[in-house]
Order: structure tokens, then C-alpha cells, then sequence
């Protein structure tokens, strides 16, 4: 982690501008958890309905990035550079257990020759899942390198994580439904899981 430390005379000058940065961070965390919370369980729901393993995995996945979001609220508020740290030791933990379940369930979908059923419901909510979360990242990305903050961009990373296993999940209920692809679905989410490892592995080594 890169530790910013600012002399006495110019601690309040730098609190004071980066406030607003950190008021948009707030934001942004606020928003991602009220859009995974929902969508989370719109996914799972839609899951149900069609027997899509798939489309039941992204609604839990979800949980885990409303946990990293509060991850970040927790860290915002609290202003401290040993909770930073923890935060981002918390949203590592949570990469790896995202990475372990995708990865598990997408086997277990390939070993067992599992189909995912056709979901239109699920595919909608799921192209809008990609666009949000990916302008969530990328907002999350230059707000959080703008305010020196590793956690924000740590999570900004997720969030981009979560909209690319989106899309994985969207490409591959295309593919099954158009082509009868039933394989298609797990082995991108296997890629999605190696990402989301690459990133538990860097979030936990506190990275700068």
C-alpha cells in the first residue's frame, strides 16, 4: 500500500480537499450495494424459476460484492490507515471465496453435464448488470486513484469482476440457447473465477 503522509500544516488543507472525493466514494459504494442487493436476488429468483445453476451462482456472487462495498464504507468513515489494510484483507478474502464457488460450481456443472435453462428474464437483468457495474468500476477506479485510496480501487476491480462473470453468465445462456452449448456457460465462468483469484491474491498482499 502506498502511504500518503502529509506534514501538520497541510493535514487539514488535505482532509478538507479530499472530502468531496471521498463524498463521491460513498456514493458510488451506496449505489453498488443497492444494485447488487436487488439484482442478487432478482438472479437468484430467475434462477429458480428456469433451473439455471448459473444464473443462482451470479445472485450469490452478488452478496459478496455488497460485502465488499460495505468493506469500503466501513474504511471511508473511518479514516484510518489500519482499518485500509483490513479492508482490503476483507475484500481479498472475499475474491477468493467468489473465485472457489465459481469455480467449484462451474466444474460440478461440467463434470456433471449440466444444462442451463434459457432465462429472458435473467439475460435482461444481466446486460444490465454489465453496464452498471462496469461504469461502477471504472467510476470507482479514478475516484479511488484520485484520493490515493488502494481499497477503493481494489473494489473497483471487483466490480468490474462483477460485470465481466455477467457477461460470461449472458454469453454463455446465449450460446447454450441459440446452439445447444450447454459448456459454454461454466467454462467462461472458470475465467471468470482465475480473474477473480488473480485479484484475492493481490488484494490481499496490499497492494499499492
Amino acid at each position: 500500500m502506498v502511504e500518503v503522509r502529509d506534514s501538520p500544516s497541510s493535514g487539514s488543507a488535505s482532509d478538507s480537499s479530499s472530502a468531496p472525493l471521498r463524498q463521491t466514494a460513498l456514493r458510488l459504494e451506496y449505489v453498488t450495494v443497492g444494485w447488487n442487493a436487488i439484482e442478487g436476488l432478482a438472479a437468484i429468483a430467475a434462477g429458480l424459476a428456469a433451473s439455471s445453476v448459473a444464473l443462482v451462482a451470479f445472485g450469490l456472487d452478488s452478496s459478496v460484492e455488497v460485502f465488499a462495498s460495505l468493506v469500503v464504507v466501513w474504511e471511508l468513515r473511518g479514516l484510518d490507515r489500519g482499518r485500509e489494510w483490513r479492508a482490503l484483507r476483507l475484500i481479498g478474502v472475499g475474491y477468493l471465496v467468489v473465485a472457489a464457488y465459481i469455480g467449484w460450481d462451474a466444474t460440478s456443472a461440467i463434470v456433471g453435464g449440466k444444462h442451463s435453462a434459457a432465462s429472458p428474464i435473467g439475460m435482461l437483468l444481466l446486460a444490465a448488470t454489465v453496464l452498471v457495474m462496469g461504469g461502477l468500476g471504472v467510476a470507482k477506479l479514478g475516484v479511488g486513484g484520485r484520493l490515493g485510496s488502494p481499497t477503493v480501487r481494489a473494489d473497483g476491480r471487483f466490480s468490474l469482476i462483477d460485470g465481466s462473470l455477467a457477461l460470461a453468465v449472458l454469453v454463455g445462456l446465449a450460446l447454450s440457447a441459440v446452439f445447444g452449448w450447454w459448456w459454454a456457460d461454466p467454462v467462461l465462468a472458470l475465467v471468470v473465477a482465475l480473474v477473480a483469484l488473480r485479484e484475492g491474491i493481490q488484494a490481499w498482499r496490499d497492494p499499492a
